[in-house]
């Protein structure tokens, strides 16, 4: 088995496991009490699939970012719904289970939407360097590996809660050792591509993070808890379901490494600004 198909195949039981976890700790009354604000899930769909995805063009043609890298970060992009994104809020004294809400309807809407983007947007970032995205294939794959699993959780989570309540803890190590597990395996198998990255390329990470973090801060509407909670499900794109794309569609290219040097600089960057803006607010 070669390193491509060992990361391919760790990628995706990740996501599988993830959004499992997901689902666990998540009632459908979290989900419904942010499906039935209409507003808030228009603006967070502009924000996330219309405005970022904009932003994010923009900025990798403003920087001249060489085709592959700027398919990985195209990649992310696209791809919402991070599981880290509530607990970030938390951190920033944000209104949580509008997170959680958030959290679950963009995973669940990105399986559809993100390749979607991606076949409209990778041929004007990349130009013809680039493999054709089959959309077919890749709305399949994000299905069995993100939107099933989800499910499967917050059924057992609505049948069964006690069970879910046991689950959860274990689950959660299991995903923080599976991630860890894929960052290390991808740094050890490119980190000669992520060293080659540069320092012109962090800054534009930096400013796309922040980008993302300010969209999803001025689409939040009325009120502080609401408006942390837009800006950190925004800023915190989904890296799990980006990796699966990415080692799927382009493996063993500066894509995949593109999309593990942007995690480690969103995780960084918003963790250290929730932990300031939870302090100010106390």
């Amino acid at each position: 088995m070669s390193a491509d198909q060992a990361i391919n195949i760790l990628v995706t039981i990740t996501l599988v496991e993830l959004m499992v976890t997901i689902g666990l700790g998540v009632t459908f009354a979290d989900v419904a009490r942010v499906a039935r604000n209409g507003s808030l899930v228009a603006r967070a769909a502009l924000a996330n699939y219309v405005l970022v995805p904009a932003a994010t063009v923009g900025l990798l043609s403003l920087f001249h970012t060489p085709p592959l890298v700027a398919a990985g970060l195209l990649v992310a992009a696209v791809c919402p719904g991070a599981p880290y994104a509530p607990p970030i809020t938390a951190i920033a004294k944000g209104d949580v289970p509008i997170a959680i809400g958030l959290m679950v309807m963009l995973a669940a809407s990105s399986a559809i939407v993100a390749p979607l983007l991606l076949h409209v947007l990778l041929p004007v970032t990349s130009a013809e360097e680039l493999p054709s995205v089959d959309v077919g294939r890749m709305v399949g794959t994000l299905l069995l590996t993100q939107l099933i699993p989800l499910g499967i959780g917050l059924t057992i989570r609505h049948v069964r809660p006690r069970l879910a309540d046991r689950l959860r803890k274990p689950a959660n190590w299991l995903s923080i050792a599976l991630n860890l597990a894929v960052g290390a395996l991808i740094v050890g198998v490119d980190f000669h591509l992520l060293a080659s990255m540069g320092a012109i390329g962090f800054e534009g990470m930096s400013i796309l993070v922040i980008a993302a973090a300010v969209i999803g801060w001025l689409l939040g509407g009325r009120g502080r808890g609401t408006r942390k909670a837009m800006a950190f499900s925004t800023g915190v794109r989904n890296v799990s379901v980006s990796l699966v794309i990415v080692t799927a569609s382009l493996p063993g290219t500066p894509a995949v490494t593109a999309v593990v040097a942007y995690a480690l600089l969103q995780t960084v960057a918003l963790a250290l600004l929730a932990a300031a803006w939870g302090r100010w607010t106390r």
